[in-house]
């Protein structure tokens, strides 16, 4: 639910609640850390985001049917737990 209302603790979001001094990507400083971003971009995740797209396709570039598609859950999991 926190990747859909975009309240993951993610820097964009952690910054806007004065958690943290910059909304920035700690690998990219110039682009904030958002779920776009870390999902879709981020190049330190350029290999975890490859076995995303292994398990769905060309689906795994739509942040929609990432969030909200019942298919994408547990690839996207494990994306996660590969990024911490």
């Amino acid at each position: 639910m926190a990747l859909r209302t975009q309240h993951a603790p993610l820097q964009h979001h952690l910054h806007r609640i004065g958690k943290v001094p910059s909304p920035s990507c700690p690998h990219c400083p110039n682009t904030n850390e958002t779920m776009s971003h870390l999902l879709l971009d981020c190049p330190s995740y350029r290999r975890d985001r490859h076995e995303l797209a292994t398990a769905l396709g060309r689906k795994a570039s739509s942040l929609p049917f990432l969030l909200s598609d019942p298919l994408a859950t547990q690839p996207l999991v494990r994306f996660l737990n590969a990024t911490q």
